[in-house]
Parts: structure tokens; sequence; C-alpha cells
């Protein structure tokens, strides 16, 4: 059967709107095995994210990771978690209402701005499929990824195409490829780490991690190394801090296989060791604090930092709500929406919809 037979009724002279769809990677539902489980499943099921051909990978993901990985996990998840749940998925729905509060501000309320996690919920199919239904005909996809690499943004786009391939009235499309160099996330990411300087002072070195990937991306024709080297150099030219004691590393390291060198835990241990009194980490690959940022550095780095001899220890926090990511943000958006802005009547209705959404996707998960 075709699949356009399952497609909903469609009524004819729905005015059309503009859509905006960030993309963060996801979270599982709860920091339980139970709950874990699946969330990994998808995630390391995602050919872009393990390039492992399948035959060999299955039997060790089925067999092995999916059976032992989960409960270690979930204790991680649960060392973060919050009254409000994960801490990626509350930062990723305020920012989302923060963006449409501020776009709404400057007259652009008639927008349906939404979100999605590439792995699990609220899954890039059923938000999309929402978008249809409020009559979206024009939609930016805006992966919150600032440094684009196959395993993060390409595979945004990739189920993006493979959801719309299947609509007979597919919407005009444009994606964000990457924002690694973008002068409002600069300007963001550097005024964070003056904030923290102003308050605790300098550190002896400044630490910017960022997500690894397998060295063999690299050598395929990966952009992700490169990007990640100019937002360090853009970040420390912008902070005016001596280049030598900005390191760049990287984090988040599976598997056996080289990875993007050098390794955010062995280097803090040795800077420890050699006596270094005081680092300061920040993690610019992430625009919301998660596990990688909240479990493994601010507490895993900072017992291996302290645990060889290091005397002070200071994460400085993600972007997350920061008035001046948002102003950021929005002009990203502003900037590829382009032309479509015009054809985007005033919606009275539109903010508070975008408000009410987002609180109850916020009480669903």
């Amino acid at each position: 059967m075709s699949r356009y037979w399952l497609e909903p009724s469609f009524t004819h002279g729905t005015a059309p709107r503009t859509g905006v769809l960030l993309v963060n990677l996801g979270t599982p539902a709860a920091p339980t095995p139970a709950a874990v489980r699946p969330y990994l499943k998808q995630f390391l099921s995602d050919p872009r994210v393990v390039e492992i051909p399948r035959l060999l990978w299955w039997p060790i993901l089925n067999g092995i990771i999916l059976n032992t990985r989960p409960a270690a996990s979930a204790k991680k998840y649960a060392s973060i978690w919050t009254d409000e749940g994960s801490p990626l998925l509350v930062h990723t729905l305020r920012q989302t209402g923060l963006l449409a509060e501020h776009l709404a501000g400057a007259g652009h309320d008639g927008l349906d701005i939404r979100y999605a996690m590439r792995y699990g919920a609220p899954s890039i199919p059923a938000t999309l499929n929402a978008m249809r239904a409020r009559g979206c005909t024009r939609i930016l996809v805006l992966p919150l990824y600032p440094q684009f690499s196959a395993s993060t943004t390409a595979t945004v786009f990739d189920e993006v195409a493979h959801c719309l391939q299947h609509w007979r009235n597919p919407p005009e499309l444009r994606l964000v490829r990457d924002f690694h160099d973008h002068p409002g996330y600069i300007a963001a990411l550097a005024g964070n780490v003056r904030r923290h300087w102003a308050a605790h002072g300098h550190p002896d070195r400044l630490v910017l991690s960022f997500h690894g990937v397998p060295r063999r991306t690299l050598e395929l024709g990966d952009p992700y190394h490169c990007e990640c080297r100019t937002t360090a150099r853009l970040v420390s030219e912008a902070l005016g801090f001596e280049p030598d004691r900005v390191l760049v590393c990287f984090q988040s390291r599976f598997g056996k296989a080289r990875w993007l060198e050098p390794y955010t835990q062995p280097t803090l241990e040795t800077l420890a060791a050699q006596g270094m009194g005081r680092v300061d980490v920040m993690c610019p690959g992430f625009v919301s604090d998660c596990l990688e940022t909240l479990e493994e550095i601010a507490i895993e780095c900072k017992e291996a930092f302290l645990g060889k001899g290091g005397k002070a220890f200071h994460y400085i926090a993600c972007l997350n709500e920061e008035s001046a990511w948002i102003d950021a943000l929005a002009d990203l958006a502003r900037q590829h929406l382009g032309s479509w802005l015009e054809h985007s009547p005033p919606d009275a209705a539109a903010l508070a919809d975008t408000r009410e959404r987002a609180l109850a996707s916020g009480a669903e998960h």
C-alpha cells in the first residue's frame, strides 16, 4: 500500500506559515536503565555515529553494549538529573521559548518555533508532522551543533530528508550547516568566560574541551576538527588571553580506536602532575549543559585533576539561557530565514501557542 494513503486529510486554503525547528542530540526519558537502553540503541544504531559494518557492529551492540552500558549510563544521568528532568531537554525547551519571544519582539510573531531531539523525544518526524498540521510550508532546520560533523549535523539532515520523502507536499527547506565562527556565538562564549573570571579571578590554564570523534573522520574529510580549532582561536582572541595558556582538548572517547587528540582527562591529569594550580574548563561545542558537561567534565574530570594534585578546578557553564546566546541564536535564525520573514504575517496567538507547547512538552518529558 502506498504511504500516501496513510497521510492525514488536508484542508485546502490553509494560510502558509514559516517554521523554525531547533534540533539537539537527545536524552533518555528518565535516568533508569529501562529508559536509557532504547535511547542508546537508537543513538548507537545510527550508521553516521558508528561507522562500522553492520555485520561486525550489530552483535557487539546488541550482545554486549546494550546489556552492560545502560546501567552505568543511568547512574551517570541520575547524578545530573534535575527536578525538571534532563538538563539537555530543559535548556533546549527554554531556548526555544526565549527564541520565540525574541523574534516576536522583533515583529516576527507569526513563526512556528519548535524543538526536536535527534534521538529520543520529541522526535524529528513527530515535530515535523506537527509543523505540517500547523500549515508550515517553509521550514528552517537549525541543529544546535556549532561545529559541523557527519555524526551530528549530517545525521539531522538525514532524518529530516527521510521523513519528508514520504510527504506528498514537502515544505521548502533551509538547513543551517554550522555556526562555529558566528560573531554572536563567539561573543557569547567570551562573555561567559569574562563573567566567570570577574567573579573568581583568572586560571593558570583555560581548557576548551570539545566532544571527540574518531580521528578517521578527519582523514576522510570531516571539517569538525578544523572548525573546533577555529572556534577556540576566535574565543582566545576575543578574550585576549595568552595563546600558550589556552588548550584545546577532546572528550567522550568511546572504544579502542584513535580519536581526535589530545584527550581531555589525560591532559588535565598531566597538568595536575606538573604542578598546575588552577584550570578552568569550558565546552564550546555544547550550547546546553548535559551529561557530557555536567557529569564527564564537572564531576569526573574535576575528580581526576584534583586527584592528581591539582589545586583548583573550575567548570564554566554552557551558554544555556544567557541573553547574549539567545541574541546570537535569533540573529542566526533571521540570517537564514532571510526573505521568508516577509511571508510570515503576524499571529497574535503564535507566541502563546509556542509557550503552551513548550510547557506541555516539558511536562511530558
